[in-house]
């Protein structure tokens, strides 16, 4: 406890209250006055005994006095202890009688009083006419109550005081036994606040409380609080004590250790590890910064103990600076020829983006330091993005990783974490480059249109600006490796399923090369060349094993799947093949040949068939051509009519643009409705429109003339041509408008069966980008106006 509680802060000339007149050396005080001593940071209770120390003439003077005159003195609390002459309204209305038991004067000139606190006093009168502060008071009596109820309260205290006071680590046991003899609640309160480390103004009001049993409920509250805080350090200590115990017993154990491979000879201190650590910064080619960084990281791992939490962290961010392909990589020599080899070997058709890639290397070979355009593989799901990637880096020669990002939404996935994060790690780019082990390897970013953003997390699409830009990469800084990274010989590769989704920023910066989805022909190409083969090998079997005819080929093509890609074809073609090796395996033959006529017992009965003219062949039942994100695809448009009120119903999840391309239709039929010779009441006819499935949205600007050759073939009860599809939005005056997405829905039109295909006559330029095989196939008719329409899609 600080007893330097009268010490003035700042010794001033001038006291506050005036000087006594002469004479006042005689003064004697009536019986209701007392001389005040007022005191900073202390309340003194009743019954206790405490030292202060004086210093101010006024309080030095009231104190001489009462001994002299063998007098009590009153205590009394400042309101601002930072005044060093307080003025009556400076002080609390209520202090404690104190006799002064000893005197005291040191030779540096201090004086101190050892009191014993008597009884509450209320001030009545300031006296202004002393020569030290005194004031006429009021000595105040404790409210009691009933004997039952002061023995209840005097028992709750009591136990509530002595747990707190063995909550405490050093409690002296003379005050315990002290609590148990107090006899009187109110005296045990004051006992109690006056030892409790609280700050003076709640000391104060407990003083003030002059009634018995209020003062104990708020001493109780103080004390329940107390106990809860003593409880909880007591339990922080204990976990502490048991940390460092275990940490204690860690470093014996270790130094133990450390002495045995001493005696081993197994080196000393751990110096050989610090000396391969630094003979491996040396050989990691780092640049002059890096090195000097990791050295100072070295140098601090050299000053920690093994058993530092941090030892670890550090001897992980050293082996991520030595492991990282830091070294200028040697120029290897690009083999045009070799590479069409290699493209031609792994992948069938696709000859544009063949020449495309042909043409990239051919740059990269004739201008190495150039900074080509950046490639972005785009198309639907199993059309080879991926293999192509490969297929350069086999061309190249280097090495080849994989960098998944779909799903990623944090930013430090891309630029790393923090090293003050547990668990910190480099971003994903710099740990792809510690697997390839090369600066020069080529790296797909796999799936880019599929990264998220997040308020909390960043956006990595903004950080992968940095990675990608060749003006920027040279400097590229990971947030966990604190030092920068040269990207510049990377050879990023980029893939996606739909471009919409990427930011426009990031893909200004790519060249994009688009994969149509495959001809039948092309994916029974691909199914002879590879797929088989793959499936062959992964299943144990043999070609003389395992054959499986064209025709069976053919026929999981059109009945077991129906994609853009070859996915669900090498699926199909490997639950063929495991069949096969499950009767090999079980010796039911040595060899099996699977034909078209074999699968249904081995596939089941077929998924997809000729829905086309199932559907065609009623009035009011029309084909479209859609595009999804997984390629091309067809949708079926029927439309109803019942007796009604004029109403247009429309049902299968359509979106606000497909519903207007429906209003629009119903429109035009209406306003040609002569020229059809449609006789038809529309004010008492309702007109359901239903895109099947019911359960998947659909949405787009391009069955405008599907919805319009539907309504007219029901409003005429003429059937449309079953082997027609048709694509293309429509004006209320009549033209046929182009659409997108030309190229995957002629390739839909193809693998559904399709004979003829209806396309707006301003998408002829699209027509180029179509493989040979697939046209070969369709007849395409071209649609300047709905009159061109009815004319090619309606029959008789």
């Amino acid at each position: 406890m600080n007893l330097d509680q009268d010490q003035p802060a700042n010794p001033v000339p001038t006291p506050a209250i005036a000087p006594a007149p002469a004479g006042g050396a005689d003064l004697v005080l009536p019986d209701d006055t007392l001389a005040l001593v007022p005191v900073r940071n202390l309340v003194m209770f009743p019954g206790m005994i405490l030292p202060v120390t004086i210093g101010r003439g006024l309080s030095v003077a009231a104190a001489q006095y009462a001994v002299k005159h063998e007098r009590p003195i009153g205590l009394i609390l400042q309101r601002d202890p930072a005044e060093d002459t307080p003025t009556p309204e400076g002080l609390y209305g209520i202090g404690t009688v104190a006799r002064i038991l000893r005197y005291v004067t040191t030779p540096d000139g201090a004086h101190h009083i050892v009191c014993q606190g008597e009884e509450r006093y209320r001030v009545r009168e300031f006296r202004r006419d002393l020569p030290f502060l005194a004031a006429r008071v009021e000595r105040l009596r404790e409210d009691s109550e009933s004997a039952q109820e002061m023995e209840a309260q005097l028992l709750q205290l009591r136990e509530r005081a002595i747990e707190a006071l063995e909550l405490l680590p050093q409690a002296p046991p003379e005050m315990i036994q002290a609590v148990r003899g107090f006899t009187a609640p109110g005296g045990l309160a004051d006992l109690v606040t006056g030892f409790m480390d609280l700050p003076p103004p709640e000391k104060q009001a407990v003083l003030e409380m002059t009634s018995v049993p209020a003062r104990v409920e708020h001493v109780l509250g103080l004390l329940a609080h107390r106990i809860e805080v003593l409880k909880l350090s007591r339990d922080i200590e204990q976990r502490t004590k048991a940390t460092m115990d275990e940490r204690q017993r860690e470093y014996v154990l270790r130094e133990q250790l450390r002495q045995i491979r001493k005696e081993l000879g197994e080196g000393e201190d751990g110096k050989e590890e610090f000396a391969s650590l630094a003979a491996a910064i040396e050989r990691a080619g780092m640049p002059e910064e890096v090195a000097a960084a990791a050295k100072k990281e070295l140098r601090r791992l050299e000053r920690m103990p093994e058993s530092s939490a941090e030892y670890s962290m550090v001897r992980t961010y050293l082996d991520w600076l030595i492991e990282l392909p830091w070294a200028e990589p040697a120029a290897t020599p690009i083999d045009i020829a070799a590479a069409r080899r290699i493209l031609d070997e792994d992948h069938f058709g696709l000859a544009k983006v063949k020449r495309r890639i042909i043409e990239f290397l051919a740059v990269r070979k004739l201008n190495p330091a150039g900074h080509g355009p950046l490639l972005c593989f785009v198309g639907p799901p199993g059309v080879g993005k991926t293999s192509l990637g490969q297929s350069i880096a086999r061309a190249l020669g280097r090495r080849f990783v994989r960098v998944a990002l779909g799903g990623v939404h944090d930013e430090a996935e891309i630029r790393g974490h923090r090293r003050t994060y547990v668990g910190a790690l480099p971003g994903n780019v710099i740990q792809s480059l510690r697997r390839a082990g090369a600066r020069d390897c080529v790296m797909m970013l796999d799936e880019i249109d599929k990264l998220g953003a997040s308020v909390h997390h960043g956006d990595p699409s903004s950080a992968l600006l940095e990675v990608l830009d060749p003006e920027q990469n040279k400097a590229f800084r990971d947030n966990y490796l604190g030092v920068t990274f040269d990207l510049s010989r990377v050879l990023f590769i980029t893939t996606a399923n739909v471009l919409d989704t990427i930011p426009g920023p990031l893909r200004d910066r790519m060249e994009i090369i688009q994969l149509p989805g495959y001809t039948e022909d092309e994916k029974l190409e691909i199914a002879t060349r590879y797929l088989l083969r793959r499936q062959r090998e992964a299943n144990g079997l043999t070609p003389e094993q395992a054959e499986v005819t064209p025709a069976a080929v053919r026929a999981i093509i059109r009945d077991y799947t129906r994609e853009a890609g070859v996915r669900s074809l090498e699926r199909e073609i490997g639950a063929v093949l495991r069949h096969v090796a499950a009767r090999v395996a079980e010796g039911e033959s040595t060899s099996a040949r699977i034909d078209a006529g074999d699968l249904a017992p081995i596939l089941g009965p077929a998924r997809f068939e000729a829905e086309v003219a199932l559907r065609a062949a009623l009035p009011g039942v029309a084909t479209g051509l859609a595009w999804t994100p997984a390629g091309g695809d067809i949708l079926f448009v029927e439309a109803s009519r019942t007796p009604g009120s004029g109403k247009l119903i429309l049902t299968g999840q359509l979106g606000e643009v497909m519903k207007e391309s429906a209003q629009a239709a119903l429109t035009l039929v209406k306003s040609r409705a002569a020229a059809l010779g449609v006789d038809a009441d529309f004010d008492h006819a309702d007109v359901h429109i239903h895109v099947p499935a019911g359960a998947i949205p659909k949405d787009g600007p391009s069955a405008g003339v599907a919805m319009f050759i539907a309504l007219v073939s029901l409003m005429t009860g003429r059937t449309i041509r079953a082997d027609a599809a048709m694509t293309g939005e429509i004006s209320l005056r009549g033209l046929v408008l182009p659409v997108g997405g030309i190229k995957e829905k002629v390739l839909a039109a193809a693998r559904a069966g399709i004979g003829t295909v209806l396309l707006p006559a301003r998408n002829r330029k699209d027509l180029v980008d179509v493989p040979e095989a697939a046209r070969a196939g369709l007849r395409i008719e071209w649609l300047e106006t709905v009159d061109d329409a009815i004319t090619q899609a309606l029959a008789g």
